[in-house]
Parts: structure tokens; sequence; C-alpha cells
């Protein structure tokens, strides 16, 4: 009935807002045809992966939330009469880090930092049990590492934290022993693309053939840093319109479709 109605010229409100529904349509499809082969040229074209650990990987703070841990690193801070060292924003920060960062910025290398970062470290090894899977990483994990492809961690927790969750899962071998995680230099914290370059370095990585898996915009800035392509994992829409709104392009909230991208790989 369009095009009848088209062709004899009888064009009325209602036949042109059903034209115009059609064409958003058609671009909707069109558009999510372009984003899917973008992500499987991704998948593909992937010989070397650098996965972020907590969020990618796991949620290492399951048990125990990531919120918690960032306040009692405040409050410790303020029984230690540094609390004016924090800004008003990093006080109220739900990331174990921006407290740790903030303090190694202003006083790298003392004896308050090396502290300050070994409690947190304490904290992460202490909710390694309780840590719970990312849907589909395992698998993931395991599927990349068959078919060719080199994994290395770039994480801001403790090296040692992701070693022990990995033997945990049996996934050690899939990384070994390319797991770059945080130092007591903090300065050298993502959005610093410091673990990547370690990571590329260490592995020999083409730029080119690499792509990073991170959960939040400072995973995205380190890899635009150094100067790999970057695939954004969110658990939830919130995570999702933060990293969107931060500029990455490409973004899923389910490891699943990566998998089936590998699976059917001729």
């Amino acid at each position: 009935m369009v095009r009848r109605a088209l062709g004899n010229h009888h064009v009325g409100p209602d036949t042109l807002l059903v034209t115009s529904d059609l064409a958003k349509q058609t671009d909707t499809v069109a558009d999510e045809t372009e984003y899917r082969g973008e992500l499987t040229g991704l998948v593909r074209g992937a010989r070397y992966v650098l996965f972020d650990f907590d969020g990618p990987i796991c949620r290492l703070f399951a048990g125990r939330p990531a919120e918690w841990i960032a306040r009692e690193q405040v409050a410790w801070l303020d029984a230690q009469g540094l609390g004016d060292a924090l800004t008003r924003d990093e006080r109220a920060d739900t990331d174990p880090h921006s407290a740790l960062r903030s303090l190694g910025l202003q006083r790298p290398s003392s004896d308050l930092v090396v502290e300050m970062e070994k409690r947190l470290t304490d904290q992460e090894l202490q909710a390694v049990p309780t840590a719970w899977p990312t849907p589909y990483a395992d698998p993931l994990i395991r599927t990349w590492s068959a078919v060719g492809a080199r994994l290395a961690i770039t994480t801001n927790n403790s090296p040692e934290v992701a070693r022990r969750y990995l033997e945990g899962r049996g996934l050690s071998a899939c990384f070994e022993p390319h797991i770059y995680g945080r130092t007591q230099d903090l300065e050298r914290l993502k959005p610093d693309p410091y673990c990547l370059n370690r990571a590329l370095n260490a592995m020999g990585a083409a730029h080119a053939a690499t792509l990073m898996i991170g959960d939040t915009p400072t995973d995205l800035r380190a890899a635009e840093a150094a100067g790999v392509a970057f695939l954004g994992y969110a658990r939830n829409e919130d995570k999702k319109r933060t990293l969107r709104e931060a500029g990455a392009s490409q973004v899923v909230e389910s490891l699943e479709g990566l998998l089936r991208i590998l699976q059917n790989q001729s």
C-alpha cells in the first residue's frame, strides 16, 4: 500500500510516518551489522590480548564490595592525620585505588605509601576466595589461548592477586609469565600505559594485532596511550554509559559473543 500511494502521488502524513519509520529501522539494522562486523574483526584479528583483571575476568570484590575497602582506605588516612591530602571527590570515590594513587603522587616511595599499598594488597588477597568469575570469561580465555593468541594480564591490582585467582581457576597456563600489575611506583597505575607496555615488550607484540579488554575509562586511556585497540566490557548499563561517554566505540555487555566469534572462526 505504501508503494501504490507514493506512485499515485497520494502522500499523506501517515504515509510519511511509515516511510520515516522504515528508514530508521533500515539505518538501525545497517548500524548493528556494521558494529558486529567491526567487533568480529577486532576479535579475529587479535593475536595478542591484554585483559584487565577485576571486571573482564572476575568481580574481585563480589564478597566484600570495593566501596567498603575504599572507605577503609580513607579512614586509615584520616587516622594518620592525612585526610586533607584527598579532595572531596577522592574521598567519595568507590575505587580502592583512588586514595592510594593520590597519596602516591604526593608522597612517592614514602613509608606511608608502602604501608597503604600493602594494606590494599592484603585486602585484595582476602577477596580472592569469594571473587565471582565473569560469565564466559573462563571458556573465552581457554579458547583464545587454544587458537594461538598470546594473553596477558594488565591490571591496577596486585599481580600476586591475579596469579592466585588464575591458579584457582586452572587458567595460569593461558597467561604465565605475562601478568603485569600494580607496583609501588603508583604513578604507573593506569591510565598510564606502563603495564600495557611491559606486556607488549615482553611478548614482542605487534601493536596493530593487539586488543585490550577493560571495563573503565582508565583502561581505555591506557590502551589509547599504548597504541592498541580497545574493547570495553560493561556488566551493567551504568558501566556501559560511562565507557561510551569516555569514547569507547566498542562495548559488550557479555563475553558470550566474543566466545561465539572465536568458536565460529574458520
